[in-house]
């Protein structure tokens, strides 16, 4: 495969606070020049789905209690991760690798 479709993303976890950041592919539909990202937070028990635009950005925070079921959809390279809430928000974050897709999972079904 060329290595152009394998680009670095962007997980870390900051050791002291527990914040989890997940940025999608750019080489994904819709992500070439603003990858979605998602936050997670254990010590707020929150995650954060921004999606950047040309001027400003989109960002829904939502609480682990509201979450009402997370699950992924994988592809060929990439997957997509759709986290609703029990308020009837539905948040589709695409173009994630299978690696940080399944961290996602697992941290918010813990």
């Amino acid at each position: 495969m060329c290595g152009i479709f394998f680009v670095p993303l962007q997980s870390q976890r900051l050791a002291n606070n527990m914040k989890y950041t997940f940025s999608a592919s750019r080489v994904t539909g819709g992500n070439v020049v603003f990858p979605d990202q998602l936050v997670i937070d254990d010590n707020a028990q929150m995650v954060t789905y921004r999606k950047k635009k040309l001027i400003g950005y989109d960002e829904t925070t939502i609480r682990f209690s509201a979450i009402g079921s997370v699950s992924r959809s994988a592809g060929l390279l990439f997957c997509d991760v759709t986290i609703e809430t029990s308020g009837g928000v539905t948040i589709i974050a695409n173009g994630f690798s299978r690696s940080d897709a399944n961290a996602i999972v697992n941290l918010l079904n813990r």
